[in-house]
């Protein structure tokens, strides 16, 4: 951890505090630093959008191509017992 001094708007610092809930100064300043730089880098990965980086069927890879029409896996057991008295 690193310690520092900070000059910091009262209001906005006791409106963070009681709206995300955290206990201490230090961890609303903390858990903003946390958002903060996840929402950046998700704001950079979005820019690589349209980019051309990757070249492949994201369809293929996930295996959504149709495939020929089957039951339901798990729909009905084969030898299964039947019925009340059938023995476990």
């Amino acid at each position: 951890m690193k310690r520092t001094n900070l000059v910091l708007d009262p209001h906005l610092l006791e409106e963070a505090l009681r709206l995300g809930g955290e206990r201490t100064y230090s961890r609303t300043v903390g858990r903003a630093l946390e958002d903060f730089v996840r929402r950046i880098k998700a704001g950079k990965i979005l820019e690589l959008q349209g980019q051309g980086l990757w070249d492949g069927d994201l369809g293929a890879m996930r295996g959504d191509a149709v495939k020929e029409a089957r039951p339901p896996s798990g729909s009905k057991r084969r030898g299964a017992p039947r019925g009340r008295g059938a023995a476990r």
